[in-house]
């Protein structure tokens, strides 16, 4: 079965143009233009359809109709959408509903540095709402800008200070790495997401939806080199302008020991996928993997002896 890729629905102009009627005529006339952009989306490409609709049918337990389909896409192209805004203006154009935010602050407040992991569900750009709330505590994302240059070009432009904090994951696993232990020795925040990785990467399966599937282990195994606390977020699109961000304390630290490295990572990162089909089943429009979930091929079988650190995080 194929890995997932990703592919960019348009160049450099495309994006560009999207990205200036966005800002010279507002979100309610952008928003306008994503109907027909999501349906033409939702009649070109037949893979992307087959996929949303094997996790719906997962999700929801009832037949998938075409409406549920592009109703899953058009959301996916709204947050997309509103990651220009947010890096453009801040929260200003959103109602943000945070949740968990004591959790999150305490383990801030403990100087060790956060370790923040989400999934692909809603947007992980409304992170920038916590900039608001705690503007004393830097935060950087772990994100591979080789996967969609044209976009990531187009929101750097947006937001060159948010730029510059990212943590490009295609330079590599150690200088991934050294970035991170760097971020949170200063007390910061550090943001991946966990439930998408690269082809030949390590992973381990796990239930989700019903059915084992793999997610990958390297971010687990750097939670576990860092040693600092681990707390889940979600930027929940509840329509509209609102979003709901939610923190959730995971760990006070990861500890995969070698001798039991096997079975500590399936039990860590069994916890995760858990966390990730709650809020699946709670907001079910909101998850973004348009591939053959289920179905990848990989090392899966050897999660710890083959781990690489991971290059998949695009928040």
């Amino acid at each position: 079965m194929s890995h997932w890729k990703q592919r960019e629905g348009g160049g450099l102009f495309a994006i560009w143009l999207i990205r200036t009627i966005a800002l010279k005529l507002g979100r309610r006339v952008a928003r306008m233009l994503l109907y027909p952009i999501a349906l033409y989306f939702f009649l070109r490409r037949a893979d992307e359809r087959a996929a949303s609709r094997a996790y719906l049918s997962r999700v929801l337990g009832r037949p998938i109709t075409g409406y549920d389909v592009f109703r899953h896409i058009h959301m996916f192209a709204a947050t997309l959408l509103d990651r220009m805004f947010f890096l453009a203006r801040g929260e200003r154009d959103f109602a943000v509903d945070v949740e968990g935010l004591a959790e999150l602050d305490r383990c801030i407040d403990g100087g060790r540095g956060v370790l923040l992991i989400g999934s692909h569900q809603g947007s992980f750009e409304a992170l920038r709402a916590l900039g608001a709330r705690r503007p004393d505590v830097p935060l950087r994302v772990v994100l591979d800008k080789q996967k969609t240059p044209a976009l990531t070009t187009v929101l750097e432009a947006l937001a060159p200070d948010v730029g510059a904090a990212v943590i490009d994951a295609s330079r590599g696993g150690a200088s991934v790495a050294l970035a991170m232990a760097e971020g949170a020795a200063q007390g910061g925040m550090v943001a991946l997401l966990a439930d998408r990785g690269h082809q030949g990467e390590s992973t381990c399966r796990v239930p989700f939806l019903g059915t084992p599937a793999p997610f990958p282990a390297g971010p687990w195994l750097l939670a576990s080199a860092l040693k600092i606390p681990v707390v889940l977020c979600m930027g929940i699109y509840v329509g509209g302008n609102q979003y709901r961000l939610i923190f959730e304390a995971f760990s006070d630290g990861i500890d995969i020991p070698r001798a039991q490295r096997v079975a500590a990572l399936e039990r860590v990162v069994a916890r995760y996928a858990a966390r990730v089909e709650h809020y699946a089943r709670l907001y079910p429009f909101n998850w973004f993997n348009f591939y053959d979930f289920w179905q990848e091929t990989g090392p899966a079988d050897e999660p710890a002896a083959t781990a690489h650190m991971p290059r998949h995080s695009d928040a």
